[in-house]
């Protein structure tokens, strides 16, 4: 199976389990080099992040879902996503580059319509693929999805959705769908 097929799979399942809806916010980290069977950082690869690329954005947009893509460290975990997606956001003035950025986070810039950077994002949900570190682009509460494989490629992933705080205590009651 190619790897855009593998990412159209996984997107599809994490959207059904994280039970997203139109409008939410998916972020996206990537080591395109753990993807094809290296170390992180070490053989960024601009064809695999057009296949990534391809399969998820097509399942997102399908969606109406944001698509948020994260850079490498040397961009400080920056974000790439569509200005739609961050009307009230600060942009700030950078062209992810292969080895500044990460190939995914290239791909994305050049790709969507209207791209932006943020120094960050409060997303819905979230893949990490080759264990990246998204975790400061989510909204508190962050639960883990298990979903029915873990690796993309030769890479492992980690995937995470995000639920409402309870508040309240003990007599509080909760709205189940929101769990």
């Amino acid at each position: 199976m190619s790897i855009k097929n593998e990412c159209i799979d996984v997107i599809n399942e994490l959207c059904q389990v994280a039970k997203l809806k139109k409008g939410d916010i998916l972020v996206v980290g990537c080591s395109t080099s753990e993807v094809v069977g290296s170390k992180i950082g070490t053989n960024s690869d601009p064809d695999t992040a057009e296949e990534i690329f391809a399969g998820i954005y097509s399942v997102l947009k399908e969606k109406g879902i944001y698509m948020a893509v994260q850079c490498c460290e040397h961009l400080n975990r920056a974000i790439v996503t569509e200005r739609e997606c961050v009307p009230f956001s600060e942009y700030v003035n950078v062209v992810p580059q292969k080895k500044a950025g990460g190939s995914l986070a290239t791909v994305a810039y050049n790709s969507f319509d209207c791209p932006v950077v943020v120094e960050e994002i409060k997303a819905d949900c979230g893949i990490d693929i080759g264990l990246t570190l998204i975790g400061m682009h989510l909204k508190k509460v962050a639960v883990p999805v298990r979903l029915s494989t873990n690796k993309i490629g030769n890479a492992l992933f980690t995937c995470a959705r995000t639920r409402p705080k309870f508040i309240g205590g003990e007599r509080a009651i909760y709205d189940k769908d929101k769990m």
